[in-house]
């Protein structure tokens, strides 16, 4: 049989039927109804024992003679290349693994068509996952995947006529029952619960920012647009890092050179551990710097430690690099970044600076946690550790561009994401990024932020090319970073929150 409708033409004839069924009051059947228990019924047999099984007598049965598979990975199949490949791939006896799928609880919907009144068909809806495991050996979790069914009614029996399957990814934005960050109206309603008045989500895969996700108000009755402009914190750092390894890259910095031959703080101009602080030092937070020098009794810089013997996270360290970029670039910090970032990426909503360009519109006030504002932090000069202000959109952008190693060197790369020190079990710094141990070769780079009204937090998954946004304006911001992350990261946010928690 030749196919001749493209996937995406079918996509469009199934939703185009949907929408007519909407349009026309039909909604989606009750999980109690005869005909979603049906239409499940055939799916556990197509699955749970056709599929997880091997068992291609289901698959016989329950297809229709001209039924078409649609699949975004492996291109169109008809019933007879479907079942030959079924026989001959998955359940072949000598592969190598064995495979189940799983049906995501809370994923399925079921709508009815109707032609004249009478029911002739269903559309069902949902999203599962794929495992696979060999003798001896823990299963291990594969690809989520959507998928949507067309199944007629032939003589009074059921049978699947078209089968679409997309979106595979390791995360899905729909597993589990919840349904937070789809559905707008229970997320408000849980940010409320949470004393949450803005959040800002961006969500990476195949290395390209795909859902800018922003809910809340700014102030009230005045909601949060998706570009809305954050002050990011910390976030900073990873900004004036790459601004760095730009730099590195292009052999115009040295990461390994002293920074006193460029500057020097008067603070700590006589003491010989001055001469030890290189790039590297700084960018993995091992300069011996307190935090911030205002946390000294007497208000100056000073080393609590020899450079480059242990860890102490310091925006002080970063601010170092930066005075001594702008002596010998003869460049303030943010002209550096325009030049080498924001500009090639188009973060046109970002600035290091507080000026008359920042639209207050859409500027996203801090909060306690009790509902008071701070008021905004207006830096008329750059600072290399703090109070970058940016979108999720332009932020996001920075991320796929460091994901994808833009304007890096390898060795560069390597050394970015490479263990400069342990900060705690499976966690440690690289050059700009924190950096998490997940097991079997894998990783994570992330950053936090934190400041009055500020909790902010990244997270990078360079392997699988995905990655994670997450923007808040208040205080105790942190406490929904869990729930977010195991949302939209599965297993591997499950692995970080772990680290992190143990």
């Amino acid at each position: 049989m030749k196919i001749k409708r493209t996937l995406f033409q079918l996509k469009i004839l199934l939703a185009g039927i949907l929408l007519f069924q909407i349009q026309i009051g039909l909604a989606q059947e009750d999980k109690t109804s005869g005909l979603y228990k049906t239409i499940m019924s055939k799916d556990s047999l197509l699955f749970n024992v056709g599929f997880n099984t091997c068992d291609v007598k289901q698959f016989e049965n329950l297809y229709t003679e001209d039924f078409e598979f649609y699949h975004d990975k492996d291109s169109i199949s008809d019933k007879a290349r479907f079942l030959k490949t079924f026989k001959n791939g998955i359940c072949s006896p000598t592969r190598k693994y064995n495979y189940r799928r799983e049906l995501i609880d809370g994923s399925t919907e079921v709508y009815p068509l109707f032609k004249n009144g009478i029911l002739y068909g269903a559309i069902q809806m949902g999203t599962h996952r794929f495992y696979e495991y060999t003798a001896g050996k823990p299963e291990q979790a594969g690809s989520f995947a959507k998928f949507t069914h067309l199944w007629l009614l032939k003589n009074k029996e059921w049978k699947l006529a078209r089968s679409l399957s997309y979106n595979h990814q390791m995360t899905s934005s729909t597993a589990g029952k919840t349904n937070l960050f789809d559905n707008e109206q229970e997320t408000e309603k849980w940010l409320k619960e949470n004393n949450i008045p803005a959040l800002g989500i961006g969500v990476i895969t195949e290395g390209k920012l795909k859902q800018i996700k922003v809910f809340g108000e700014l102030k009230k009755d005045i909601s949060a647009p998706y570009n809305t402009i954050w002050n990011v914190a910390s976030l900073t750092k990873p900004i004036t890092a790459i601004v760095t390894l730009k730099l590195v890259s292009s052999g115009k910095w040295d990461l390994d050179e002293p920074l006193y031959k460029y500057w020097t703080d008067p603070d700590i101009a006589k003491d010989p551990n001055t001469k030890l602080l290189t790039t590297r030092i700084i960018l993995s937070h091992r300069t011996g710097f307190p935090n911030w020098r205002f946390m000294n009794e007497s208000g100056k810089l000073d080393f609590k430690f020899k450079p480059g013997t242990k860890y102490q996270y310091s925006g002080e360290g970063l601010e170092y690099l930066r005075k001594a970029l702008e002596k010998k670039f003869h460049k303030t910090l943010d002209q550096l970044a325009d030049e080498l970032l924001f500009q090639p990426l188009k973060m046109t909503d970002t600035q290091l600076v507080w000026n008359d360009k920042v639209d207050l519109s859409r500027y996203a006030i801090g909060y306690d946690n009790k509902g008071n504002a701070y008021e905004p932090t207006q830096n008329k000069t750059a600072n290399a550790a703090d109070d970058l202000l940016t979108t999720i959109e332009d932020y996001g952008k920075f991320l796929c561009s460091v994901m994808n190693s833009e304007g890096l060197s390898k060795k560069v790369f390597d050394d970015m994401t490479s263990h400069q020190v342990e900060t705690k079990k499976n966690k440690y710094f690289g050059l700009g990024f924190e950096i998490y141990d997940l097991g079997n070769n894998d990783y994570a780079l992330s950053h936090g932020g934190a400041d009055k009204g500020v909790q902010t937090i990244f997270i990078l998954l360079p392997k699988t090319k995905q990655g994670l946004i997450i923007f808040t304006n208040v205080d105790d911001g942190y406490k929904v970073y869990e729930k977010i992350v195991n949302h939209y990261l599965g297993e591997n946010g499950q692995k970080i929150i772990d680290i992190e928690t143990k």
